[in-house]
């Protein structure tokens, strides 16, 4: 029974990390890290069962240390990465590492039997990231549609390359650059171009957009001043190649062509506080999600500067004389942009949305005070972009 009303999940820790699992493309899987100070940090396995509308959960113990970014790999359903703080004598160090969950959590259909007897497995260590290379890890990113044989490390102001070999159990760095400048550079987030044979990843420092080619490490385009404060996250529309979203603590989120970056080609200003979080849907890319610290998240429909922007394309045969009529009418002029939905269940800042893997139309959101809430396109507006 398919229902709009939202799905919400509560952990019993602060949590800003959350990720799709990316190889499970059959059910609707989502991983939440947590972030405590005074007990074992965990990751939940969320998996929502849309027919009954209820989340079933799994808790894996991350003892490593407070959760502040986590990654799935895209090809293997077991494996992730995360970015994590541990405090060896009284120092704060932010690292990396790739893990592997217990084989019976890979796939869905393992549920606990019961919530009090759930027993709490606990993760394996696969590599750390960075012993090479010290630093602070902000993120890393996967390569996309790749066999989940290369991420990339952010730490400090290093860009870091890395080959997972031996079955993800021996991470050799292939390849870096750093920024260069005064002052202290600290990249905040990267994400991999799924374009170009996966060649480039784009990165934000401060208020500066980069982008990089992987094969040489070396810069291609640069966005200065890209936003008026820190940038918090970016991603690229997946269907139309040279679009990439940003969004930061002047509470706008921009749209760039990275072969023109002298202006955003459109920028978004409906949230109030700091937008930490914008995402693409992967199917429908006028579908973009945002989070803010005004405790909202925000459905925009950005069809002007989607891959369709005369709405969706219909196959010639498929449409009868009148409905070809209509649709020569509607096709005429771009259709406008505008503000899908605005969803008010969290009470704090929303640090990470997401959409599903396996799900188009399914998507998570993610509040500090724990508070996970999955919510669905408007089903109006899914038949309409459908037909």
């Amino acid at each position: 029974m398919e229902d709009d009303a939202p799905v919400i999940y509560g952990l019993e820790f602060q949590a800003r990390a959350l990720t799709p699992q990316t190889a499970e493309t059959d059910a609707i899987r989502f991983l939440v890290g947590t972030q405590s100070l005074k007990y074992d940090n965990q990751i939940h396995i969320i998996d929502f069962d849309d027919e009954n509308n209820i989340i079933n959960k799994n808790v894996l113990l991350h003892q490593a240390g407070e959760i502040w970014h986590i990654s799935a790999s895209p090809s293997d359903k077991g494996v992730l990465a995360t970015c994590y703080n541990k405090t060896p004598d009284s120092r704060v160090l932010a690292c990396a590492a790739v893990w592997r969950m217990p084989e019976e959590l890979e796939s869905v259909g393992h549920e606990s039997p019961d919530d009090s007897a759930s027993t709490t497995q606990t993760l394996e260590l696969l590599c750390q990231l960075g012993s090479a290379a010290p630093g602070n890890v902000a993120c890393v990113t996967w390569e996309p549609m790749g066999d989940g044989k290369k991420v990339i490390s952010l730490a400090d102001n290093h860009i870091l390359l890395w080959d997972l070999q031996e079955s993800s159990n021996q991470a050799v760095l292939a390849g870096s650059a750093s920024l260069e400048g005064k002052g202290q550079l600290r990249f905040t987030s990267g994400r991999w171009s799924p374009h170009h044979n996966c060649t480039q990843v784009a990165t934000a420092n401060d208020t500066t957009l980069r982008g990089w080619d992987t094969r040489s490490m070396s810069q291609i385009y640069c966005i200065e001043n890209a936003h008026g404060q820190l940038v918090r996250d970016l991603d690229f529309n997946p269907n139309k190649q040279y679009y990439l979203a940003s969004c930061g603590d002047d509470c706008k989120v921009k749209f760039w062509d990275t072969r023109n970056v002298t202006e955003p080609v459109r920028t978004l200003e409906e949230h109030s506080h700091w937008v930490w979080s914008v995402r693409y849907n992967h199917s429908h890319d006028q579908l973009v999600l945002t989070g803010s610290s005004d405790s909202r998240v925000i459905l925009s429909n950005m069809v002007s500067i989607s891959s369709e922007p005369f709405g969706h394309l219909v196959d010639d045969d498929d449409v009868s004389d009148q409905e070809e009529h209509h649709a020569e009418e509607k096709s005429k002029e771009p259709l406008q942009d505008n503000v899908i939905a605005t969803y008010e269940e969290h009470e704090d800042s929303v640090y990470a949305v997401d959409w599903s893997s396996a799900d188009p139309w399914l998507f998570a959101s993610l509040s500090y005070d724990g508070r996970l809430v999955i919510n669905r396109v408007p089903r109006a507006l899914k038949y309409h972009i459908l037909l």
